[in-house]
């Protein structure tokens, strides 16, 4: 009686035992997460109003160049304004030809468009100011005084070709002497056909 029930508390204390394994098994258990730093608060700059004044769009479809002077070729490109973009006009040449932008992210935050790829669209137009000086150009290349005297000097004029007299051949006559005489080719022939007779009689003999 005493072993069953020794058997009994130790198939209890098994028990007990596999499921303690098993709860801390399937139960999740607590992982500590990492804090997050709380992150400073600053002010964030935005646009408070309408700026005012005239505004002008982009009437054209594509892109439209923002020179930093009006006289193309002469001022610099500082950017491009896109299709439907509005910007304030600050002012405009005497012929009405090129409008004075405001155009953030250049020197003044200024620049220069031509005014037939604009359209106004607040109030009128703007007042004619005075163009910006045009750049300084870059330093023009000198050339040295013996590199010019030395390009620009007298050309030498080039020797005058003379023909040279016309060559004169020698002339050769055959001897007299030789003119009646037979050529060495018929002399052959002739000795040539002899022998051959010579040899024909002899043949002739014999039979």
């Amino acid at each position: 009686m005493s072993s069953s029930c020794l058997l009994q508390k130790q198939a209890c204390l098994l028990l007990v035992c596999v499921g303690i394994i098993l709860a801390a098994w399937l139960l999740p258990w607590p992982v500590a997460r990492p804090v997050a730093a709380q992150q400073p608060t600053g002010s964030i700059p935005t646009v408070t109003g309408t700026p005012s004044g005239p505004l002008v769009k982009v009437a054209l479809t594509s892109n439209v160049p923002v020179y930093a002077g009006p006289v193309p070729g002469v001022y610099a490109i500082i950017g491009y304004l896109v299709p439907d973009q509005v910007v304030p006009a600050i002012g405009r040449t005497a012929d009405s030809t090129w409008l004075k932008i405001v155009y953030y992210g250049v020197p003044d935050n200024e620049g220069w468009v031509y005014a037939l790829y604009m359209t106004l669209v607040r109030g009128n137009l703007p007042p004619i100011v005075a163009t910006p000086l045009p750049p300084t150009p870059l330093e023009t290349p000198t050339i040295s005084s013996g590199l010019a005297t030395l390009v620009a000097g007298a050309a030498t004029p080039l020797p005058t070709f003379t023909s040279p007299p016309p060559l004169a051949l020698p002339t050769f006559t055959a001897p007299s002497g030789l003119s009646s005489s037979l050529p060495a080719g018929v002399v052959v022939s002739l000795l040539l056909a002899i022998g051959f007779f010579g040899v024909l009689i002899s043949f002739l003999r014999r039979h």
